[in-house]
């Protein structure tokens, strides 16, 4: 899929805050922090809204539900690992064949209000 292509609808879940464990240090390994994830994930929504079913769309509730469990009980040392492992899940169980995910710790470095990671990823050939 394009991913420039201007007729590709999609569904976005912003500021999904989730308490985890992630960081190098031992100190990080001993608390839970805040991340952030934006996403972006292409999906046809002509159907649905032709029917106005939810069955006919991607249901982003149970995206977000799943990546709150998921994140939750998560214990990464990067956001790198962690944005990776949240863009397989969307791409793999939710059958999404594009996504842009954009995490970030807020506080992590002095000076900034976060620092993160944005990552796009596509579904492989003959995959779903």
């Amino acid at each position: 899929m394009n991913t420039e292509d201007k007729s590709m609808d999609k569904i976005f879940i912003s500021d999904l805050r989730i308490e985890t464990v992630i960081g190098i240090y031992d100190w990080e390994r001993k608390i839970r922090q805040p991340v952030n994830i934006d996403l972006e994930m292409a999906a046809d929504i002509r159907r649905a809204a032709a029917t106005d079913a939810i069955e006919d769309t991607l249901d982003y509730k149970g995206v977000a539900k799943r990546l709150i469990k998921f994140v939750g009980e998560s214990e990464f040392q990067l956001v790198e690992t962690l944005a990776e492992r949240v863009a397989e899940i969307v791409i793999g169980e939710f059958a999404v064949p594009w996504v842009r995910v954009r995490l970030s710790k807020p506080g992590a470095l002095r000076g900034s209000r976060d620092v993160g990671v944005e990552i796009v990823r596509e579904q492989e050939a003959g995959h779903v």
